[in-house]
């Protein structure tokens, strides 16, 4: 990276394909996807690819495309390969925002959502001693605790339950996204949640 940029004066020489082969480098090293490839490009040009590490396809350019590599690598681009995907949760925790992706599965486990409400208040008290009693008035504060808890509601998920079955049963106790939030850090930490919590 050059800041500003710059001004080329000269080619670099670079080698496109050293000893017959390209490398394929993956910008989301994974090793199932690096698997997926080379099955990929075996299965349409022979045995000539390999899965050398997570980053990495080395394949040997076929006899026919010896003298072309540019047409090899683009009939390579045209070649479907569905790239293994993480199950991951992101999470916005400023905005409230919960983003789940279709592969994200739980085990078995009860959810509950409930709020816990403490009222406290003090109100100015006067007391007023009796005629001719001799007392003095006396003023005081009068204080009042009101606790009230609203009911708990409480889901069990099955082992099955999928990413619908989540939002669904979160959405019948009631949860807004920050309960969500929460919900989703206290099942990760229970072991339950079965995808990579990413919060930014």
């Amino acid at each position: 990276t050059v800041p500003g940029g710059a001004i080329v004066e000269r080619d670099v020489p670079i080698e496109f394909s050293a000893g017959g082969t390209i490398n394929l480098a993956l910008s989301q090293p994974d090793f199932t996807t690096a698997n997926r490839i080379a099955q990929a490009v075996n299965a349409g040009f022979g045995p000539i690819a390999l899965a050398k590490d997570p980053g990495t396809v080395t394949v040997a350019i076929p006899p026919e495309f010896a003298g072309n590599a540019v047409a090899f690598v683009a009939a390579l681009e045209e070649l479907p390969v569905t790239p293994d995907t993480s199950a991951r949760v992101v999470i916005n925790e400023r905005t409230g925002t919960v983003v789940m992706g279709a592969n994200v599965t739980i085990s078995e486990v009860a959810v509950a959502q409930g709020g816990l409400s403490v009222k406290i208040s003090k109100e100015r008290d006067v007391s007023q001693p009796p005629p001719f009693s001799g007392g003095t008035t006396v003023a005081g504060e009068k204080r009042s605790v009101e606790v009230e808890e609203k009911p708990a509601n409480l889901v069990v998920l099955p082992a099955t339950a999928n990413i619908g079955d989540l939002v669904n049963a979160l959405n019948a106790v009631g949860a807004t996204p920050r309960d969500i939030i929460s919900i989703l850090q206290a099942m990760k930490a229970a072991g339950a949640l079965h995808a990579e919590l990413q919060l930014i």
